[in-house]
């Protein structure tokens, strides 16, 4: 991929997973970092992980809130308690224009988390240090 697009990925596991006492297995820096399946602690460090945990990539905002829409209702039954509502598509439309990430994550039943993400590339509007995972 050469121009600027979104790499979409999926994060559901055991609450308990992401405090494994602490977190330094969700820093860049820590050894178990590339390999652990947890969500990174920075959103962009999703870039650092290995490309086979890209769910999908999309040049188009508008096909990457379609995918990121899906995901919310793929996991809409696993949803409890009070969780702040998803976004709406035409705002997740807007800040993926822009070259935002779109970033969520909600507590679901059984004591599992829900991590669900697009992160800008080429470049990363806050970490253009960051290489793309596809090359």
């Amino acid at each position: 991929m050469n121009g600027p697009h979104h790499h979409g990925y999926v994060w559901l596991g055991s609450g308990d997973v992401l405090v494994k006492p602490g977190d330094a297995h969700r820093r860049p820096d820590h050894p178990e970092f590339r390999s652990a399946q947890v969500m990174p602690l920075q959103c962009a460090d999703w870039l650092l992980k290995p490309a086979d945990r890209i769910e999908a990539t999309f040049e188009e905002p508008k096909e990457a809130a379609d995918w990121y829409d899906a995901q919310l209702n793929r996991y809409a039954e696993l949803f409890v308690g009070s969780y702040a509502p998803k976004p709406s598509y035409e705002e997740t439309v807007r800040v993926l224009s822009v070259g935002e990430d779109r970033v969520g994550g909600w507590w679901v039943s059984g004591g599992r988390f829900l991590s669900l993400n697009l992160i800008a590339c080429s470049p990363h509007r806050v970490r253009s240090d960051l290489a793309c995972p596809l090359r």
